[in-house]
């Protein structure tokens, strides 16, 4: 028994109490006394643990735990507080007798002051208080400033004065005159002047002064070209609807506005129709077979051979008259080119001068008496010169005619034509007397955006189309292929 405890025991025991043998007797034991305690780093996480473990580790522990607790409650120690913190005098029934007493309102005004839970929640119950943050509480350059108001409090007993300093005391001997208040009736009496005009009075002061130093300090404007004052059209910004467009008109209004759709359905219709006429495929009789076809490209070339045939038959059939022919242009072209080439004689040539000199002189005595002539005729020149200024005012008044007539027009802007927008219009069985059961007709962004389009100030547009950069693969997914019905 004894054996057996003893070996449990011996494996119990830690290595260092086996190898110290029964009080250190062992042969190769060492004094206790003298023997070295081991002990591990104590600026390790380890150390810390081992202590931590420790009873004092734990004790300590507590302790300051308990301490912290007692910071956060109470705002400091127990055994330390006061007795009249710790404890209050029970003075009874009074307090109930005043909540019975309470009548409903009160205690109304009570439960709408006392504070929500949520908010008791999120609130703040430590009695600590927050630590100090110094960096709001550090001023940048401080020993700079301190050292500037040091050398101000010495120059200050020699008589010298901060200029801020001087300024206010010079205010407070010369104060400035405080300008008098404009009531209602010199609000009333100022007169009224255009902004924009030339001659405003905000712009008075700089009449005289170079336009090129205005413009460098920022006190004029930069001039504008006259054609940002010009609108790009005529046509007003918001067209009144016509009077059909109501949510209640009259029978002929309606009728009317009705008709205006009814033309633009038909135009349309007309346009469509046009465009299928001229895109449909020829009738039957008209068709092209394969036999008009091959004539069509051979038409000039079954001419051609049969005049080069004819022509061959005939030089087969007589080649001496062909001979002769070929020899008699040869021999009427000779005389004319030796002709050309023959030298005129001094005869000739004094001739031709004379003629030459004598056309000069006809041509300058029929000029002249054409200039003496149109001396008689200074009422009919008059005459032309008025018709020809009247048609050049005609036609000067007809292009500006045309351009007051196309002030209102869109005009070209890009690639595609203003196309005019739908006409909102109900049917007649889609009116409605009251503005609750009313059916809205149009879109007010598309007609602003069209507006700005008929006023010249974009161009017309269309959608963008869109257009894939890669073809479309079509892929049959394997567990779709193993599926056969």
């Amino acid at each position: 028994m004894a054996a057996g405890s003893s070996g449990g025991g011996g494996q119990l025991r830690s290595k260092s109490e086996a190898d110290s043998g029964f009080l250190g007797l062992r042969p190769t034991s060492v004094d206790p006394a003298l023997r070295r305690r081991r002990r591990g780093p104590r600026n390790k996480k380890r150390g810390w643990r081992r202590l931590a473990q420790e009873p004092l580790g734990l004790e300590v522990d507590q302790f300051l735990e308990d301490v912290r607790l007692q910071e956060r409650t109470s705002g400091g120690l127990v055994s330390e507080a006061p007795d009249e913190k710790l404890f209050f005098v029970d003075k009874g029934s009074k307090d109930r007798e005043l909540n019975k007493k309470r009548t409903k309102g009160q205690k109304r005004s009570l439960l709408l002051k006392k504070p929500l839970r949520i908010d008791l929640i999120l609130e703040n119950t430590s009695k600590i208080p927050a630590p100090k943050d110094i960096l709001a509480h550090q001023v940048p350059n401080a020993k700079k400033l301190k050292r500037k108001d040091q050398l101000w409090e010495k120059l200050v007993k020699q008589g010298e004065v901060p200029r801020d300093v001087r300024r206010a005391q010079a205010r407070l001997l010369n104060p400035p005159v405080a300008k008098a208040k404009p009531g209602p009736q010199d609000t009333v009496e100022r007169p009224f002047y255009d902004l924009w005009a030339k001659d405003n009075p905000l712009e008075r002061p700089l009449a005289g002064q170079d336009t090129f130093f205005l413009e460098q300090t920022k006190k004029k404007g930069v001039k504008r070209p006259p054609h940002l004052h010009t609108k790009p059209s005529q046509a007003p910004a918001v067209e009144v609807t016509p009077a059909g467009a109501s949510y209640n008109p009259s029978f002929e209004d309606h009728q009317n506005l009705l008709w205006k759709a009814h033309e633009v359905e038909l135009q349309r219709q007309k346009e469509a129709e046009k465009l299928e006429r001229q895109l449909a495929l020829p009738p039957a009789e008209q068709v092209a077979t394969q036999e008009s076809t091959f004539q069509e490209m051979c038409q000039g070339l079954l001419e051609e051979s049969d005049e080069e045939g004819e022509l061959g038959e005939g030089q087969g059939k007589d080649p001496e008259a062909g001979a002769d022919n070929t020899g008699g242009a040869k021999a009427s072209a000779m005389p004319a080119r030796l002709a050309a080439v023959e030298k005129k004689t001094e005869r000739q040539r004094q001739r031709e001068k004379a003629a030459r000199m004598l056309r000069v002189q006809q041509a300058a005595v029929r000029a002249a008496r054409l200039r003496h002539q149109e001396l008689f005729r200074l009422r009919g020149i008059k005459i032309q010169v008025a018709q020809r200024l009247a048609e050049l005012a005609r036609r000067r008044e007809q292009r500006r005619a045309q351009r007051l007539a196309e002030a209102d027009r869109p005009r070209r802007l890009g690639r595609l034509k203003y196309q005019a927008p739908d006409i909102d219009v109900q049917l007649s069985s889609e009116l409605s007397g009251s503005l609750r059961t009313l059916k809205p007709e149009g879109n007010i962004l598309r007609d602003r955006f069209k507006s700005f389009q008929r006023r010249n100030m974009i161009e017309p547009r269309e959608r963008a189309k869109f257009k894939r950069k890669y073809k479309v693969k079509l892929v049959e997914k394997r567990a779709f292929r193993e599926i056969q019905l």
